[in-house]
C-alpha cells in the first residue's frame, strides 16, 4: 500500500480528487507525493483507480499504452518493490519502472474490504 514509506518517510493516505506526482525519494525509491510536499509519501489503497498523465514514450512503446491512462494501483507479487500499477491491457509494472514526474490523480477509491465492515467476533482468549 505504501512500500516506499514504511520506515523512512512521513506518510499520509491519499484523498479523492487530489493530484500527485511520482517522486524519487532520497533513498532512491519512487512513490507518490503531493507536488508541493515531496517529503511526505502518499499511500494509496490497492485496487484504487488512478489516472496517469505523462507516461514516458519509452514505456508507451514497451507496454502498448498511451501518454495518459487509467490504471489500478496494485500489489505486485514479484520483485523487491510491491507497489505497482495495472493497465487496462493487463500489463503490470512497479512504480519504480514508471519513473519520476508522472502525474496521478485518484479516480475512485477502493471500497473497504468486507471483513473490515463485518461485526467482530467475540474474543476467544481466556479472561484474566
Amino acid at each position: 500500500m505504501c512500500d516506499y514509506s514504511l520506515e523512512m518517510y512521513a506518510s499520509r493516505p491519499a484523498r479523492e480528487s487530489e493530484k500527485y506526482v511520482t517522486t524519487r525519494f532520497p533513498s532512491g525509491s519512487i512513490g507518490l507525493a503531493s507536488p508541493g510536499d515531496c517529503s511526505t509519501a502518499v499511500c494509496v489503497q490497492y485496487d484504487t483507480r488512478l489516472a496517469l498523465e505523462g507516461i514516458s514514450s519509452d514505456l508507451q512503446t514497451r507496454l502498448g499504452v498511451q501518454p495518459s491512462e487509467e490504471v489500478v494501483f496494485a500489489r505486485l507479487e514479484h520483485g523487491a518493490y510491491r507497489d505497482g500499477v495495472k493497465f487496462a491491457n493487463g500489463k503490470e509494472i512497479s512504480l519504480q519502472l514508471l519513473g519520476s514526474g508522472v502525474s496521478a490523480s485518484l479516480v475512485k477509491v477502493a471500497p473497504i474490504a468486507a471483513e473490515a465492515s463485518a461485526p467482530s467476533e467475540p474474543s476467544l482468549e481466556p479472561a484474566e
